[in-house]
């Protein structure tokens, strides 16, 4: 709430559900039932992937309205994990430009240094666990969206091996 207006990281939040996950994850854990690698580690999620019921915009206009009816193979691996899915971060329009600057949530900036870039397409994600707001963030990388948020936020960004993560 406090950082998100000036970085516009986020574009959207599910504040209440994920509350009620993360005391449903603490219970589990105090019943030694917690389960996957990343059980109750809460994590953004760029919004280039669908996740079920969730909005999808790809950072575009044309696409304001859209619901995601699944959810995409990573981020049912994240599911599965045990990760808590905060919210959508934010994305250059397609996730084309390695800048996130688009016309539907406007342009995300650097935590460091806000008259700056966080990179792109992965910007809204790293802007996000530069400044605090989540300990890790997903993002996916054909052309440099992955290693150049990063670089720019002073993150570490694990790109995969081509064919790793379906």
């Amino acid at each position: 709430d406090r950082l998100n207006p000036e970085l516009n990281a986020v574009t959207w939040r599910r504040d209440e559900a994920v509350r009620a996950e993360a005391k449903a994850a603490e219970d589990a854990v105090m019943k030694g039932e917690a389960s996957g690698p990343f059980f109750g580690v809460p994590m953004a999620i760029k919004d280039l992937v669908f996740v079920e019921g969730w909005p999808i915009t790809f950072g575009s206009k044309s696409s304001l309205d859209h619901v995601a009816g699944f959810d995409s193979n990573v981020v049912a691996a994240f599911k599965q994990a045990g990760c808590l899915l905060l919210y959508r971060t934010n994305t250059p329009e397609f996730g084309i430009l390695a800048v996130t600057e688009n016309e539907a949530w406007g342009a995300t900036r650097n935590p460091w240094d806000t008259s700056r870039t966080p990179g792109g397409s992965s910007g809204g994600s790293a802007s996000a666990v530069a400044a605090g707001m989540a300990p890790i963030g997903h993002a996916n990388d054909g052309g440099g969206s992955i290693r150049i948020p990063a670089a720019c936020c002073g993150l570490v960004g694990l790109k995969p091996s081509r064919g790793r993560v379906s």
